[in-house]
């Protein structure tokens, strides 16, 4: 019966292990600036700091020290990302990055960045 226990407790842990640890995959969304992504769009700022675009309004916002995030709208999930540079060139922009979640600070460690496939260039639609 110890043994069993042993042997439970020993696979539990591990269990345990492999649901915490960082996760490689393929996330999508809109690379956002930290405020809209909590807002969940771009409007209010568009509307405050008269810019036109999505992209406009993720650069003025880093630009007041806002980070670059991904921001997937179907789930309303935000994603911090570690690489801010890799990033910038897609603010605005819809996306799909590449790289390992780490769950315990919802942070995606970016291996790769693209624009997503059939996405056009940010809109001034404030989403």
């Amino acid at each position: 019966m110890k043994r069993f226990l042993l042997s439970l407790t020993t696979l539990m842990v591990f269990s345990l292990f492999a649901v915490a640890a960082p996760k490689e995959g393929t996330y999508s969304g809109e690379i956002m600036d930290s405020a809209c992504a909590k807002a969940g769009s771009h409007a209010a700022m568009m509307k405050t700091a008269g810019v036109k675009t999505a992209k406009e309004c993720t650069e003025a916002c880093v630009k007041m020290g806002n980070k670059l995030v991904l921001y997937d709208k179907a789930t309303k999930k935000t994603y911090q990302l570690d690489d801010q540079t890799k990033s910038a060139q897609f603010a605005g922009d819809k996306v799909t990055v590449k790289g390992t979640l780490d769950p315990s600070s919802e942070t995606i460690h970016v291996a790769n960045i693209q624009a997503a496939k059939g996405a056009k260039a940010a809109s001034s639609s404030g989403q």
